[in-house]
């Protein structure tokens, strides 16, 4: 029998830090509502993602996927580069 894994979160966003091994920085922007002038701002998280090869740049557009956790705030990893900051 095949053994089906549970979804899994995903995001996309923009490396901001890769200063640390194997640990990216990734600003991931969403558009919210005001709960009290009902405006739609610009909200953004930062994650720490786990980059095993240390393959990404600052500026790079990347995918990450939620895990186990990895360090005391590090439970997503980077799943793929999706565009390479110039």
């Amino acid at each position: 029998m095949e053994e089906k894994r549970n979804l899994r979160k995903a995001r996309v966003g923009k490396v901001v830090s890769n200063r640390m091994n194997k640990t990216v920085v990734v600003a991931v922007e969403r558009k919210a509502m005001d709960p009290l002038y009902k405006k739609t701002v610009k909200v953004t998280t930062k994650f720490k993602a786990h980059d095993e090869n240390n393959e990404c740049g600052l500026g790079d557009k990347v995918e990450i996927v939620e895990t186990r956790k990895l360090s005391k705030d590090k439970n997503w990893r980077v799943a793929s580069v999706l565009e390479k900051a110039k």
